[in-house]
């Protein structure tokens, strides 16, 4: 009896020492403090909700951002989130073919993807991308003593998952915010537009131009889908919201893709079928093809054969156009590359 009780107190013992020299993820990481960040927009635009489990922090956004521009996402390694989203193009791509929806406002959005195929927050968007579409390696994250560093000062994890790559990439992607253009800076009575902006302004936002439905301020889309006109017929390259509800109504419509900065995201439409601005104001002008599913706004009265402006008037609505650019958002060095 004394021999075992010796034997148990000795375990005791061991157990005790060994647990004190265990060691934390503080000991490897630091503590598990994340900085609050505040999101401050605009007073014009919409109030932006945040989601209760993955508040902005200053660690979660770095790392976010890290992550965008790492290739380590990429189950090949062989693109990050930023071979297709490039800041220089308001993080859309000018690639041809399919057109790369810009990263941009994304603090607004609910549906994702030209025909809505996302309808849900940010932060399952980007699970979406990181474990459906890039098919990240998480061995390859979790054996990475930096991303293990990095992760536990954002999240308080020791084990990476899915859910925490795509939190740290959505709470990156919602400081990418767009609000210093021309047009913004008229708003704030900073600087006057030139008097072919105010023209393309005034034909934007009338029913001259009509614009202004789909493509309403502040965000200048309405996150809504619509069949603009593109093509009379449809087969599986161009079914769009149908795709996803199989509804007849919603053959061929595609998101409303936000204006902001459409000078920088050349190819326009979906499948990126024009190059130029003036290009998309023709379409609009006298290019639209009617069909069961178009919008009723192509169609009213006197619009039946498109807007019909003269070139004066296209060359100002293309003017109004570029003065949605903002410079200062593809120059924000806190949106760039890390590396």
């Amino acid at each position: 009896m004394k021999r075992n009780a010796v034997i148990v107190f000795l375990s005791l013992l061991c157990a005790i020492s060994c647990s004190k020299n265990e060691i934390t993820p503080e000991d490897n990481y630091g503590p598990y403090n994340p900085t609050p960040v505040e999101m401050k927009v605009p007073a014009y635009f919409p109030i932006v909700t945040l989601p209760d489990d993955n508040p902005l922090t200053a660690e979660g956004i770095a790392l976010g951002r890290k992550l965008y521009y790492d290739k380590i996402v990429d189950a090949t390694h062989t693109n990050s989130c930023s071979s297709c989203h490039q800041q220089a193009n308001a993080f859309s791509s000018p690639q041809p073919g399919l057109n790369v929806i810009q990263h941009q406002n994304l603090a607004w959005s609910r549906y994702f993807l030209w025909n809505g195929m996302l309808d849900s927050t940010l932060e399952d968007a980007m699970l979406f991308e990181v474990k459906d579409f890039l098919k990240t390696n998480l061995d390859d994250l979790n054996a990475n003593e930096e991303y293990k560093k990095l992760f536990w000062q954002a999240f308080g994890v020791t084990t990476i998952t899915y859910k925490e790559e795509a939190y740290a990439i959505a709470q990156f992607l919602r400081t990418a915010e767009t609000s210093d253009s021309r047009y913004d800076r008229s708003l704030r009575h900073e600087i006057f537009l030139t008097d072919e902006e105010l023209e393309g302004y005034t034909l934007f936002f009338t029913e001259k131009g009509d614009c202004f439905h789909c493509h309403p301020s502040p965000l200048f889309t309405d996150q809504q889908f619509r069949n603009n006109g593109l093509d009379a017929t449809y087969t599986a390259d161009n079914w769009g919201r149908y795709e996803v509800t199989g509804d007849p109504a919603d053959m061929g419509k595609y998101k409303s893709p936000s204006l902001r900065n459409c000078e920088l995201t050349a190819p326009y439409m979906h499948d990126g079928r024009y190059q130029t601005l003036e290009e998309v104001v023709e379409f609009y002008n006298s290019g639209v093809h009617l069909s069961p599913t178009v919008d009723p706004i192509m169609t009213k009265p006197g619009k039946e054969n498109g807007l019909q402006l003269n070139e004066e008037q296209k060359h100002a609505l293309v003017a109004f156009l570029k003065a949605l650019t903002d410079s200062s958002f593809i120059n924000n060095t806190d949106l760039s590359s890390p590396f």
